[in-house]
Protein backbone atom coordinates (compact mmCIF):
# COMPACT_ATOMS: atom_id res chain seq x y z
CA UNK A 1 0.00 0.00 0.00
CA UNK A 2 1.01 3.35 -0.79
CA UNK A 3 0.19 6.25 1.72
CA UNK A 4 -0.21 9.74 0.00
CA UNK A 5 -0.41 13.08 1.54
CA UNK A 6 -0.15 16.84 0.65
CA UNK A 7 -1.13 20.43 1.71
CA UNK A 8 -2.89 22.84 -0.55
CA UNK A 9 -0.21 23.37 -2.80
CA UNK A 10 -0.16 19.56 -3.78
CA UNK A 11 -3.86 19.13 -3.24
CA UNK A 12 -4.31 19.62 -7.46
CA UNK A 13 -1.54 17.52 -7.97
CA UNK A 14 -2.62 14.36 -5.11
CA UNK A 15 -5.76 14.02 -7.34
CA UNK A 16 -4.01 13.41 -10.32
CA UNK A 17 -1.49 11.07 -8.72
CA UNK A 18 -4.44 9.00 -6.86
CA UNK A 19 -6.53 8.85 -10.30
CA UNK A 20 -3.38 7.14 -11.68
CA UNK A 21 -2.65 4.98 -9.30
CA UNK A 22 -6.14 3.53 -9.14
CA UNK A 23 -5.89 3.59 -13.29
CA UNK A 24 -2.95 0.98 -12.46
CA UNK A 25 -4.57 -0.80 -9.91
CA UNK A 26 -2.16 0.33 -6.77
CA UNK A 27 -3.45 0.89 -3.71
CA UNK A 28 -2.90 3.76 -1.55
CA UNK A 29 -4.38 5.36 1.15
CA UNK A 30 -4.83 8.76 1.87
CA UNK A 31 -3.58 10.92 4.90
CA UNK A 32 -4.84 14.06 3.52
CA UNK A 33 -5.46 17.34 3.35
CA UNK A 34 -8.61 17.12 1.43
CA UNK A 35 -9.26 20.56 0.02
CA UNK A 36 -6.85 23.44 -1.35
CA UNK A 37 -7.80 25.31 2.13
CA UNK A 38 -4.51 26.29 4.05
CA UNK A 39 -3.05 24.36 5.85
CA UNK A 40 0.21 23.08 8.08
CA UNK A 41 2.12 20.66 5.92
CA UNK A 42 3.82 18.80 8.69
CA UNK A 43 1.11 17.42 10.01
CA UNK A 44 0.34 15.57 6.62
CA UNK A 45 4.19 14.80 6.26
CA UNK A 46 4.57 13.03 9.55
CA UNK A 47 1.38 11.20 9.41
CA UNK A 48 2.72 9.87 5.17
CA UNK A 49 6.36 8.91 7.16
CA UNK A 50 5.01 7.24 10.56
CA UNK A 51 2.92 5.27 7.83
CA UNK A 52 5.90 4.01 5.74
CA UNK A 53 8.04 3.91 9.18
CA UNK A 54 5.98 1.81 11.37
CA UNK A 55 4.49 -0.86 8.27
CA UNK A 56 1.78 0.37 7.57
CA UNK A 57 2.48 1.28 4.23
CA UNK A 58 5.25 0.35 1.62
CA UNK A 59 5.97 3.48 0.49
CA UNK A 60 5.00 7.07 0.61
CA UNK A 61 4.33 9.85 -1.85
CA UNK A 62 4.17 13.95 -0.45
CA UNK A 63 3.33 16.90 -2.08
CA UNK A 64 3.85 20.23 -1.43
CA UNK A 65 4.00 23.53 -3.21
CA UNK A 66 7.92 23.23 -3.84
CA UNK A 67 8.62 19.35 -2.43
CA UNK A 68 11.16 20.83 0.24
CA UNK A 69 8.86 21.49 3.57
CA UNK A 70 7.47 17.69 3.64
CA UNK A 71 10.48 15.82 2.23
CA UNK A 72 12.59 17.92 5.09
CA UNK A 73 9.64 17.06 8.16
CA UNK A 74 9.58 13.22 6.72
CA UNK A 75 13.28 12.93 6.95
CA UNK A 76 12.69 13.64 10.49
CA UNK A 77 11.32 10.28 11.64
CA UNK A 78 13.65 7.44 11.84
CA UNK A 79 13.50 4.73 8.97
CA UNK A 80 12.57 7.58 6.54
CA UNK A 81 14.63 8.07 3.64
CA UNK A 82 12.72 10.67 1.61
CA UNK A 83 13.68 12.11 -1.77
CA UNK A 84 12.66 15.42 -3.62
CA UNK A 85 12.20 14.69 -7.18
CA UNK A 86 11.94 16.75 -10.23
CA UNK A 87 12.83 14.09 -13.23
CA UNK A 88 12.92 10.35 -13.38
CA UNK A 89 16.11 10.23 -13.36
CA UNK A 90 16.11 11.41 -9.85
CA UNK A 91 13.73 9.34 -9.13
CA UNK A 92 15.42 6.11 -10.38
CA UNK A 93 18.56 7.09 -8.85
CA UNK A 94 17.22 7.30 -5.31
CA UNK A 95 15.57 4.19 -5.67
CA UNK A 96 18.00 2.62 -6.80
CA UNK A 97 21.11 3.99 -4.65
CA UNK A 98 19.34 5.19 -1.58
CA UNK A 99 16.27 2.89 -1.14
CA UNK A 100 14.03 5.95 -0.72
CA UNK A 101 10.80 4.83 0.97
CA UNK A 102 9.02 8.26 0.13
CA UNK A 103 9.05 10.20 -2.74
CA UNK A 104 8.43 14.45 -2.63
CA UNK A 105 6.87 16.24 -5.02
CA UNK A 106 6.78 20.18 -5.42
CA UNK A 107 2.60 20.53 -7.09
CA UNK A 108 4.14 24.56 -7.67
CA UNK A 109 7.35 23.20 -9.55
CA UNK A 110 6.48 20.17 -11.70
CA UNK A 111 3.53 19.53 -14.33
CA UNK A 112 1.04 17.39 -13.95
CA UNK A 113 2.46 14.44 -16.58
CA UNK A 114 6.18 14.42 -15.69
CA UNK A 115 4.74 14.04 -12.11
CA UNK A 116 3.18 10.76 -13.33
CA UNK A 117 5.91 9.70 -14.83
CA UNK A 118 8.38 10.14 -11.81
CA UNK A 119 6.01 8.44 -9.67
CA UNK A 120 6.03 5.22 -12.42
CA UNK A 121 9.80 5.51 -12.28
CA UNK A 122 9.90 6.06 -7.71
CA UNK A 123 6.98 2.97 -7.56
CA UNK A 124 8.80 0.56 -10.30
CA UNK A 125 12.63 0.99 -9.61
CA UNK A 126 13.99 -1.75 -7.12
CA UNK A 127 16.89 -1.12 -4.72
CA UNK A 128 20.27 -2.32 -6.19
CA UNK A 129 21.42 -4.02 -3.14
CA UNK A 130 24.52 -3.48 -4.08
CA UNK A 131 27.16 -3.88 -0.84
CA UNK A 132 28.47 -0.07 -1.56
CA UNK A 133 24.73 1.21 -1.43
CA UNK A 134 23.64 -0.78 1.47
CA UNK A 135 26.71 0.12 3.54
CA UNK A 136 26.00 3.54 2.83
CA UNK A 137 22.26 3.54 3.92
CA UNK A 138 23.42 1.93 7.07
CA UNK A 139 25.66 5.33 7.61
CA UNK A 140 22.44 7.22 7.06
CA UNK A 141 20.87 5.80 10.02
Amino acid sequence: MIAIGCDQGGYELKQVIMKHLTERGLVYKDFGSFSTESVDYPEYAKKVAHAVADGECDRGILICGTGIGVSIVANKVKGIRAALCTDCFMAEATREHNDANVLALGGRVIGQGLAVKIVDTFLDTKFSNEERHVRRILMME
